[in-house]
């Protein structure tokens, strides 16, 4: 909220009055920001431009969080023509510090618009007014470049990353990897591995899992199972992140009993709502145990997930279509849906007549 937040804060800690007027200014932007993010959460940015023509109209500039959230809005429209107006709009606004986060966030629409040419420049610019001591804009930096294919970039920014610090984190080498990875660059990856291999401070399984899928998306079963054999004799303890890269790795690999026990593991180890499995893991196994029309599997599957909250309308349909496979037939099942609270589609309609006629 710029200009008004930095007023009413700094107005109250010198222990100074603010005037009505003023006050009321500040409040009216203050709602005016929420209803900007209001109607971008609810998927709805074509509300946001005429909210800004309201602020101008009562004399209230708008900030750099307002032009951001302007130029996302326009985005979300397609406009870019109108995005680079804002942009134009920013420059010529004394009142406003185009810093590299302005940047940061016009490459990232031109990125996404398939405008590369005109990220680039973005970038360039981005990269000359950049704070050095800000890790995290430097991971910015690398993720859109990325989104650019500029691999001569990547490899740049990194450089300067890793110049800029004393020490360079788990979270950045985890960003350059999973860069590399999205680049399809292979020797680049084992370089950066094994890089940080050499002189982490604390073990991070997440760098293991980027490189284990890498290897398991290119067919390279055996390069995959080495580093994971590896990485589950460097984990401290058996937690869920090296669960979760060993059912990917068996989820991959076709070999579903192992993965069911490492999910088991899992489960068993959940207190409150610590650890849930990605839709994606559920879908894989669900999908397993009603081709091979296993419904003992699915049933005991099912249980896992509602031990850890997860069970949901989709799982229900996954079981019925089980059930259905084996031609089985459950007089109960309705109301285990509804003891569980979940609400049923057309689709489980359909499903329920045939399991629970």
């Amino acid at each position: 909220m710029g200009q008004w937040q930095t007023f009413w804060t700094d107005g109250c800690w010198r222990g100074n009055y603010v005037n009505e007027n003023h006050f009321l200014a500040f409040i009216k932007e203050f709602r005016k920001c929420k209803r900007f993010r209001h109607a971008l959460e609810l998927d709805q940015p074509e509300k946001v431009p005429p909210l800004v023509e309201e602020m101008k109209a009562a004399n209230i500039l708008p900030d750099k969080y307002t032009y951001n959230l302007l130029m996302t809005s326009y985005a979300s429209l397609r406009d870019i023509e109108a995005v680079e107006k804002v942009m134009e709009e920013i420059k010529a606004n004394r009142f406003v510090c185009c810093d590299w986060t302005t940047f940061r966030n016009l490459a990232g629409i031109y990125v996404a618009s398939g405008h590369f040419n005109k990220a680039n420049l973005a970038l360039k610019k981005c990269e000359k007014i950049i704070n050095v001591r800000d890790r995290m804009a430097y991971h910015y930096l690398i993720t859109l470049h990325v989104g650019t294919s500029n691999s001569a970039a990547v490899k740049r920014v990194w450089k300067f990353l890793k110049s800029a610090f004393p020490k360079t984190t788990n979270s950045s080498y985890l960003t350059m990897l999973s860069s590399l990875a999205r680049l399809d660059d292979l020797d680049g990856m084992k370089k950066c591995y094994e890089e940080w291999e050499s002189g982490y401070l604390s073990y991070d399984i997440r760098l293991a899992k980027v490189l284990i899928n890498y290897y398991l998306r290119q067919g390279m079963n055996k390069e995959a199972e080495t580093l994971l054999e590896n990485a589950m004799n460097k984990v401290s303890e058996l937690n869920f992140g090296a669960l979760e890269v060993s059912i990917d790795f068996y989820l991959n690999t076709g070999e579903m009993k192992l993965a069911l026990k490492c999910m088991e593991s899992a489960v068993n180890k959940v207190k409150k709502n610590e650890w849930q499995p990605n839709q994606e893991k559920v879908g894989a196994f669900l999908k397993y145990f009603e081709d091979q029309k296993d419904i003992d599997s699915s049933e005991e599957f099912c249980k896992m997930l509602k031990k850890v909250y997860c069970l949901d309308s989709k799982d229900y349909n996954a079981l019925l279509r089980t059930y259905i496979a084996a031609e089985k037939t459950e007089p109960c099942m309705r109301q285990r849906m509804e003891e569980d609270e979940i609400e049923t589609s057309p689709e489980t309609e359909d499903l329920l007549e045939k399991v629970c006629p």
